[in-house]
């Protein structure tokens, strides 16, 4: 491998990997927080464990070490402006509306179209970010009938419905 890795081009060639769209939220000292996270997997049915990959110098990592309790919400595609929020990108001088509802020890992201309450498992050191390991506690799934939020090389994107095969 050369000595200087070109970080933007891998950045740029895993962005071709398509990913849903989670806001992290996690209460801390009575505030609820909240990050924008696509790097997001279940990990184990057995027990049920999913994983969250958190940036060392993210305000949620110093969260997410003072808190047991947190919970992924999977956004709709009606969601944008939240993630865009919650990923610091927000130009406007007012917060898009968003409220989060105290849940089974943790908060849920009103209208997310599915959301996991998880206890905190572990982390681990992955590079320049945290591997954040939760064991799902409780489970939401919506009745809307949202699709979800989608990313794709640097951008949102959204689900076409399949065709109907004959």
């Amino acid at each position: 491998m050369a000595d200087a890795f070109d970080a933007r081009a891998f950045r740029q060639t895993v962005g071709h990997f398509a990913t849903g769209v989670t806001v992290v939220a996690a209460e801390v000292d009575g505030d609820v927080r909240g990050m924008t996270a696509n790097a997001f997997t279940s990990l184990s049915l057995d027990p049920p464990l999913v994983l969250f990959c958190c940036g060392k110098s993210a305000h949620m990592s110093q969260a997410i070490r003072h808190t047991n309790r947190f919970s992924i919400n999977m956004l709709a595609d009606t969601q944008q402006d939240v993630s865009t929020y919650f990923a610091g990108g927000w130009k406007e001088p007012a917060p898009p509306p968003f409220s989060f509802i105290p849940w089974d020890g943790a908060h849920r992201l009103d209208g997310c179209i599915a959301a996991l309450s998880c206890a905190v498992e572990t982390i681990l050191e992955g590079g320049d970010h945290w591997i954040v390991v939760g064991r799902v506690q409780a489970l939401h799934r919506s009745d809307a009938g949202h699709a979800p939020l989608l990313f794709f090389r640097g951008r949102y994107g959204r689900l076409n419905e399949p065709e109907t095969v004959a």
